[in-house]
């Protein structure tokens, strides 16, 4: 048996509304159970609280991400 090296990935976690239903602690705990499924290790968290996300101005957490995909030359994205 073999021993992969985890591939680094980053997440997204977004409050839309106080009343969500997925917290982003829910959904930084999917997502973790996610990584440690199919080989991925988090590396980092970008975040957006509770405010409208109708416009990426408005989101900083999902600039920040996507900025820092653009820097490394990332070619693909997962949303699961």
């Amino acid at each position: 048996m073999t021993d992969s090296v985890p591939v680094p990935a980053a997440q997204y976690l977004r409050m839309s509304t106080e009343h969500q239903q997925y917290s982003p602690e829910n959904q930084a705990r999917c997502i973790l159970q996610y990584a440690e499924t199919h080989g991925f290790v988090i590396i980092c968290t970008y975040f957006d609280p509770a405010k409208s996300g109708l416009l990426l101005k408005n989101r900083l957490g999902l600039r920040e991400l996507l900025q820092g995909l653009e820097l490394i030359g990332c070619s693909r994205i997962s949303s699961r």
